[in-house]
């Protein structure tokens, strides 16, 4: 199982930043950088099969593809900020990871302003 070997990435960098950060705090945090970089490479090769799975599914289901992807770069937007708040916070830098997720969250509402707009515009046709 995939599960394994990523956390036994995880675990084999965790431990060598742990004995390394005695020593130089400069060198462990490159050394969590590069295991998180690791693990996130990894994450991302899967990511193929459930965009095409998706997008089978969508096609089959008469879906746009616009919408499809706008959801999938939501997605990826939220992941990727996730990704590096957390490597700020292995930094020491708590104040810019929550302005990279404050950003994220502006991103993705600019993203979805197309769908949203979309939906008001379905309802306001409604309403006679």
């Amino acid at each position: 199982m995939e599960i394994f070997q990523v956390v036994g990435i995880g675990l084999i960098g965790t431990v060598l930043a742990v004995f390394v950060k005695e020593r130089n705090k400069e060198v462990a945090l490159l050394v969590s950088l590069c295991t998180g970089l690791i693990i996130f490479s990894f994450a991302i090769a899967k990511v193929g099969v459930v965009i095409e799975v998706m997008g089978k599914m969508a096609g089959s289901a008469g879906v746009n593809f616009y919408y499809l992807e706008t959801m999938l770069k939501i997605i990826g937007i939220s992941y990727v900020a996730e990704f590096g708040a957390q490597v700020c916070r292995d930094a020491g830098e708590g104040a810019t990871a929550t302005k990279v997720e404050f950003a994220a969250k502006v991103l993705v509402m600019v993203v979805a302003l197309p769908i949203f707009v979309a939906v008001l515009e379905s309802i306001l046709r409604l309403i006679p």
